[in-house]
C-alpha cells in the first residue's frame, strides 16, 4: 500500500498481485533504461510494444483464439495504466491500446476483421490509435469535418486529424467520419484505416508541453480508399459507438491520476523529510505538515471513488455521468496535488533533473483529453 494514502485496498486478488509483480519487472528492464532516449527521440521504439506483447501485457481481455490473454477482468488493465503512470512511463501509450481501442476492434468487429487485426494487435506489430479531434472540433465531436463517401466497393476519406496518440507509430488507426451529413448524430461513421494505404500522410510528431516520449501527430486523409471491409461496425453508428466507449476510456483517465497523486505525494514526503532549512527538515513546519496533510486527504478521496467506480465498471453499472464525475474530478486534484507538491520543492521542483517537474508538465492535459472538465461538468448537470 502507499504510505501516503491511508486506505487498505480490496479490490485486487493474489493473482493481481502476480500480475503487478510481473509487470513492474517488465518496466524495469524494457522502460526505465530507455526513458530518457525515448523523451530526447519524442516516440518509444516499437520493439517495447513487441515485447509487452510477448509478455501478454497487450489484449490482456482479447481471447486466446486470437492470441490475446483472454482474460476480460479490468482489473489487469489497471494495474497496467497505475505501474505506467506511478513511474512516469508516459510515452508507454498502452492504456489507449488496451483500454480505448481494444473495445472497439472486440465489439464491432466481424469475424473475418477479428482474424486480420487482432493477433498483431495481442503481439504488438499491430499499434493502435483512434483519431477524433480534428483541428477545428474537439470536444464538438459533431463538428468534425473529415468525410467517407461510398464509391463502389470502397469509401473515399478526406480529411484532418490532430492530437492523436499513437499518431505516428500506429498501423491501425480508427477514424471517425461524416457519411451523411444530413442525419445528424447517426451520420458518422467508424473506419480502420491502416498504415501503408495510398493518401494516408501522417503530418508532424507534435511538440507538446509534457509527454515527450509520445508520439502524438496531425494525421492527413486525401482520397484514402477505404475497403467497405474496413467499416468498423454498422455504417451511421459511429457517434453512438464513441459515446458507448467513452465511459471506460474516462475512467483510464481516472486510474492515472489517482496513481500519479499517490506517487508524486509519495516522493514529496521523503523529499520534504530529508530536504533542510533552517537546520530542520521542512516537513518539521507546520504548514508543510497541513499541506501534506490536506493532499494526503484528497488523495485518499479519489482513491476511494477510482476504486469503486472501478468496481461499478466491472459490473457494466458505471454509468456516463459517473464516469464524467470521476474524470474531471480526480485530474482536477491532480494537477492541484502536483502543483501543491512541486512548490514544496522549491527551486529543485522547477528543475527538470527532479521527477516531480516532469509529473508537472505531463499532469496538465489529464484535465482535457478525454473531454474537458468543463464538458464533464455538462454531462452531469444535464443529467441532474
Amino acid at each position: 500500500m502507499n504510505s501516503a494514502v491511508k486506505y487498505s485496498r480490496t479490490l485486487f486478488e493474489s493473482e493481481h498481485d502476480l500480475f503487478r509483480d510481473s509487470f513492474r519487472k517488465f518496466l524495469e528492464r524494457w522502460a526505465k533504461p530507455f526513458k530518457d532516449e525515448w523523451d530526447r527521440d519524442k516516440i518509444v521504439d516499437r520493439a517495447v510494444w513487441l515485447e509487452a506483447g510477448k509478455q501478454g501485457f497487450l489484449g490482456v481481455g482479447i481471447p486466446t483464439a486470437y492470441g490475446g490473454g483472454g482474460n476480460p477482468d479490468f482489473r489487469y488493465s489497471v494495474i497496467i495504466t497505475e505501474e505506467l503512470a506511478a513511474g512516469g512511463h508516459t510515452g508507454l501509450a498502452f492504456p489507449l491500446h488496451n483500454d480505448v481501442t481494444a473495445p472497439y476492434l472486440l465489439r464491432l468487429t466481424n469475424d473475418e476483421q477479428k482474424r486480420r487485426w487482432l493477433p498483431g494487435f495481442c503481439s504488438g506489430e499491430l499499434i493502435s490509435a483512434i483519431a477524433i479531434t480534428e483541428p477545428g472540433a474537439g470536444t464538438d465531436v459533431q463538428g468534425i469535418k473529415t468525410r467517407a463517401r461510398k464509391d463502389g466497393d470502397d469509401y473515399v476519406l478526406n480529411g484532418s486529424k490532430t492530437f492523436i496518440t499513437n499518431g505516428i507509430n500506429a498501423d491501425l488507426v480508427i477514424v471517425l467520419a461524416c457519411t451523411d451529413p444530413a442525419k445528424a448524430a447517426f451520420g458518422y461513421s467508424l473506419f480502420v484505416v491502416e498504415r501503408g494505404m495510398e493518401g494516408f500522410r501522417r503530418g508532424r510528431n507534435l511538440d507538446k508541453v509534457g509527454l515527450n516520449a509520445q508520439d502524438t501527430a496531425e494525421l492527413h486523409f486525401a482520397d484514402v480508399r477505404v475497403p467497405a471491409a474496413n467499416l468498423l461496425g454498422r455504417e451511421g453508428m459511429g457517434f453512438m459507438n464513441l459515446v458507448q466507449n467513452l465511459p471506460q476510456e474516462r475512467l483510464s483517465i481516472a486510474v492515472t491520476a489517482a496513481a500519479v497523486m499517490e506517487s508524486v505525494l509519495n516522493d514529496t514526503i521523503a523529499y520534504t523529510t530529508d530536504r533542510k532549512a533552517f537546520g530542520v527538515p521542512i516537513k518539521s513546519f507546520q504548514h508543510t505538515r497541513f499541506t501534506l496533510a490536506e493532499l494526503a486527504t484528497e488523495a485518499t478521496a479519489v482513491r476511494i471513488m477510482v476504486d469503486e467506480f472501478i468496481r461499478l465498471h466491472m459490473g457494466e453499472k458505471l454509468s456516463a455521468e459517473q464516469a464524467a464525475m470521476v474524470k474531471w474530478y480526480s485530474t482536477e486534484k491532480q494537477v492541484y496535488l502536483v502543483d501543491r507538491c512541486l512548490q514544496l520543492y522549491g527551486g529543485y521542483g522547477y528543475m527538470r533533473e527532479y521527477p516531480i517537474s516532469q509529473a508537472f508538465m505531463d499532469s496538465r492535459v489529464q484535465t482535457i483529453y478525454g473531454g474537458t472538465t468543463e464538458i464533464m461538468k455538462d454531462i452531469i448537470g444535464r443529467a441532474l
